[in-house]
């Protein structure tokens, strides 16, 4: 029986169990690569002259909008105020609490991003209204992105506690504060004091270089934001290890006389963090990516 069957005339012969892969079925096809992720936008090389110059617009902004960078430098001279105050009512928390500068500063600093993206794209006219709305639109990306490093100055804070508790067997006398952490028994303390601090500081620092200014800028996600602010400390180790001890430097430097030089330094390394960021990140043809990627 199964020889008298014939084809079908008209139907041609196939295999029935062949099948046709198609390009979903083809392992040789590349995957889908994003490339506008921030894992594939090309960060600048840096030169060690780059921080100077940094310095040098932001120096320039703040001369072009004076009035907004006065009223950040004051509130900047304010939380000078508030160190202080702290150091002479609880002086171990004063390290941790230093770290305020590293987390407030860069927020406080949104505003002094909007002025110096305001004139150097020429979009619109700075202004010290504009200024202190620049956080609303990424509200909140940086309420995570403050989450993150709130918890790494708690930890700071409890490590620096730790750091007495283990040196000390009291609470230094406010009176003679200066002069026990300045007691050569006491050097194997600074050292430990200070290197856990570097640790804390280091952490804020390589993950909130540019974040912010990235956030506020192309409105990406909180990790995107800070994996792109570590890929430029790792790409750039040098460089960036540089502008934090010129920052560090400079700051500290504006403390001594009454802290009134963080009036004019503030603003102007606010200014310079903006510059900082356009010239590590392209600001030409890459766009914002998707959330998480």
């Amino acid at each position: 029986m199964a020889d008298a069957i014939h084809a079908v005339p008209g139907v041609p012969d196939r295999e029935p169990d062949t099948v046709v892969p198609g390009p979903a079925s083809d392992p040789a096809s590349p995957p889908t690569v994003d490339e506008n992720s921030v894992f594939h936008w090309k960060l600048a090389e840096l030169r060690a002259s780059d921080p100077w110059r940094w310095l040098q617009l932001g120096w320039e902004d703040f001369r072009r909008c004076p009035r907004i960078g006065l009223f950040y430098g004051l509130c900047f001279f304010a939380m000078g105020h508030a160190l202080l105050a702290v150091f002479q009512k609880a002086p171990e928390y004063v390290l941790a609490l230093s770290a305020g500068f590293l987390l407030m500063g860069p927020f406080l600093c949104l505003g002094l991003y909007d002025a110096s993206k305001a004139m150097q794209t020429h979009d619109r006219r700075p202004s010290l209204r504009a200024s202190l709305a620049a956080w609303r639109p990424t509200k909140g990306t940086m309420a995570i992105f403050a989450g993150v490093l709130l918890i790494l100055e708690m930890l700071w804070g409890r490590a620096a506690l730790v750091v007495f508790a283990v040196s000390f067997n009291t609470m230094p006398e406010k009176a003679n504060l200066l002069a026990m952490l300045v007691d050569p028994e006491n050097i194997g303390f600074l050292i430990t004091y200070a290197v856990v601090g570097a640790v804390f500081a280091g952490l804020i620092f390589v993950t909130s270089v540019i974040s912010i200014p990235l956030i506020m800028d192309r409105q990406v996600d909180a990790v995107s934001a800070g994996l792109t602010s570590i890929r430029a400390c790792l790409q750039n180790p040098g460089v960036m290890l540089q502008w934090g001890a010129l920052v560090t430097l400079s700051i500290g430097l504006a403390m001594l006389p009454a802290f009134l030089g963080l009036i004019i330094v503030g603003p102007v390394i606010g200014h310079a963090t903006w510059h900082a960021y356009r010239h590590i990140v392209p600001s030409e043809g890459a766009t914002s990516p998707a959330p998480g990627r």
